[in-house]
């Protein structure tokens, strides 16, 4: 199918932000190391996994069909530590590159404070601006930042003799780097908020998340290209030497300019690295304010209560935590490779899982043993490196994706789309509803309820009668509504049910809900209700009331028993509320799995 002009049009415009975002420390700088190190081979080994990994996962999110901005609402939670982490070590490796390796050229006090400046402005940049406006901002951005990089390797051309053979060659380091070079590039987007946030912004404008990241890749590759070019133009200069015997090339075209006459090119080349860095963090902190005002808003932390939100969902606190890591870096001249190590062994596991559960993967996501074992790989790794030992540094980067078997191992998942996407940068979405028929014939269901997944819905609008004085739904109606959901959730599932021939009676035995924001009349409001857990005698139901225009307004739980209409004696959960039930039974109860045991012997099954 062709794709519109203005589609085209739109996409094209989101390709310098992609290739910049990709452009942080680890592009930016390891590039000059593999091309000085190991030759233009050995940068390509580098360099192309690298873009690839970008335009598959551009490729992927853009598949018809699929929405990015609803998977990242469903997956945001999960994995909400995933995308923290790696913004840390993303932010955090980009400072310390920058103040490390630009030292020739201001004295590691300059470039800290020049790289604390950088920061500040995209911090305020990224506070004052959404995604959107910041893109063309990079669109500025990117033609001075080639332009000052072209103008520092005519520089060097012209004052010095190229660099006549790779420095290292082809050494056990290099093959030990390719497996963990492979897992890390092509995991490295799906665990960058960055990205998603980007790939929800192009897919919700109009443009091919698959176009915008296929040119943005290949753009990415000609970036860190004209890197590569300068890294070879510097000559030969003595390399950096660090503390497990392993030699460094980053700093090889600030030390060349640093003694090259012409000053200007060596701010040129400044220039160009404040404006890889500048890109990097103005949209780490706009992505991190994206996902942290979500995850706030979806949180039921009692936390919450006492610190204010707004601090909460702060991106300061998070690229507070990536300063300290750059200063700790710096502070023990700490080689690069290590703090890139985690996204090929800690973050792997998990980043592994999240890809698997986009593809539809349904298996149990344990972060905890995830961790466990990226952080073994970790350890294997670093051994590996210092020893050096090449097979250990191999073997590391399959170690790291053991954590993600129980998610690949699993059955296939129907894609779940949320009904509300408030915090993705996505207008809320609501599913049609699918009228069921769980027990018997069931008439046909009005627009005004019915099944989302799992999920019963209503949805209604309240009226004057519904507000207080001021303007705002009365705060007990919230409960009302939720208590109409579940009587229709009832009468559609046992449309049979009569109190006057009924052996047990349905009670509430507690009830909870948080209140998030207010709704007011003629806003339209969602209540969605599904059954959350239960044991032999009670069961919870979850609820969330959304509203269409802004979003989550409130969540909370109920449980509920079940007593003899004579004596009010506490019953086990009759065996007709579990066939009534049982198509949006919770998943993994030990009552489904016994039904699925039993096959088409329900009555065994409950009894």
């Amino acid at each position: 199918m062709e794709m519109p002009l203005t589609a085209i049009r739109t996409s094209v415009g989101w390709v310098p932000t992609v290739a910049l975002s990709w452009l942080w420390g680890l592009g930016f700088f390891y590039s000059l190391h593999m091309a000085r190190s190991y030759g233009w081979t050995g940068f390509l080994a580098f360099a192309l996994p690298n873009a690839l990994g970008l335009f598959l996962f551009g490729w992927v999110l853009g598949r018809r069909g699929r929405d990015p901005a609803a998977l990242f609402s469903r997956l945001q939670g999960p994995f909400a530590g995933l995308f923290l982490l790696a913004q840390v070590a993303a932010v955090g490796i980009s400072l310390h590159a920058f103040v490390s390796y630009l030292a020739p050229l201001g004295g590691t006090a300059g470039m800290a404070l020049l790289a604390g400046l950088t920061l500040l402005v995209a911090c305020a940049t990224g506070q004052a601006f959404s995604l959107r406006v910041l893109r063309w901002a990079h669109a500025v951005y990117l033609p001075l930042g080639i332009g000052a990089a072209l103008y520092a390797l005519f520089a060097l051309r012209g004052a010095l003799p190229p660099l006549p053979e790779a420095v290292l060659g082809w050494d056990g380091r290099f093959f030990g780097l390719v497996v963990p070079s492979l897992v890390g590039f092509l995991l490295g987007p799906w665990t960058d908020v960055q990205q998603w946030q980007r790939v929800v912004e192009i897919h919700r404008s109009g443009g091919s998340p698959t176009l915008s990241y296929g040119l943005g890749s290949i753009m990415f590759l000609g970036l860190i290209g004209l890197n590569a070019a300068l890294a070879m133009a510097a000559g030969i200069v003595p390399p950096l030497a660090f503390f497990d015997g392993s030699f460094g090339e980053q700093a090889a075209v600030a030390t060349a300019l640093a003694g090259a006459p012409n000053t200007l090119a060596a701010v040129a080349f400044v220039v160009w690295a404040t404006i890889a860095l500048l890109s990097t963090a103005d949209s780490s902190y706009c992505a991190l304010r994206w996902l942290l005002t979500s995850v706030t808003a979806r949180s039921k932390s009692p936390l919450l209560a006492i610190v204010p939100a707004a601090l909460v969902a702060s991106p300061l606190w998070v690229l507070g935590a990536a300063v300290g890591l750059a200063a700790l870096g710096v502070q023990s001249d700490l080689p690069m490779i290590y703090l890139m190590a985690p996204f090929a062994t800690l973050f792997a596991g998990p980043a592994a899982s999240l890809v698997a559960r986009v593809l539809g993967r349904g298996g149990r996501y344990d972060s905890t043993l995830c961790y466990l074992i990226g952080l073994a790989a970790l350890l294997l790794f670093a051994l590996g490196y210092a020893g050096p030992v090449p097979s250990l540094m191999a073997l590391s980067g399959l170690v790291g994706l053991v954590g993600a078997l129980p998610v690949l191992l699993g059955e296939p998942k129907a894609a779940e789309v949320p009904l509300s996407t408030e915090g993705t940068g996505a207008a809320p979405r609501f599913t049609p509803l699918v009228p069921a028929q769980p027990v018997g014939h069931v008439a046909q269901l009005s627009a005004a309820h019915g099944f989302d997944g799992d999920w019963f819905v209503m949805r209604m609008t309240p009226t004057y009668d519904d507000t207080n004085s001021v303007g705002n739904v009365y705060f007990a109606n919230y409960m009302r509504w939720v208590g109409k959901a579940r009587e229709l959730f009832f009468n559609l599932c046992m449309p049979e049910f009569s109190l006057a021939d009924t052996s047990f009676y349905v009670l509430t035995r507690s009830f909870q809900h948080d209140f998030r924001r207010e709704a007011q009349e003629f806003e339209p409001i969602v209540v969605r209700i599904r059954i959350a857990s239960h044991n032999r005698k009670f069961v919870t139901l979850e609820h969330e009331i959304h509203s269409e225009n802004h979003g989550l307004l409130g969540r909370g739980s109920q449980s509920l028993m079940f007593v003899d209409i004579k004596d009010y004696r506490p019953l086990d959960i009759p065996g007709s509320i579990i066939r009534g039930f049982l198509p949006y039974w919770p998943k993994g109860s030990s009552i489904t799995d016994r039904v699925r045991e039993a096959g088409p012997s329900l009555s065994d099954a409950v009894m």
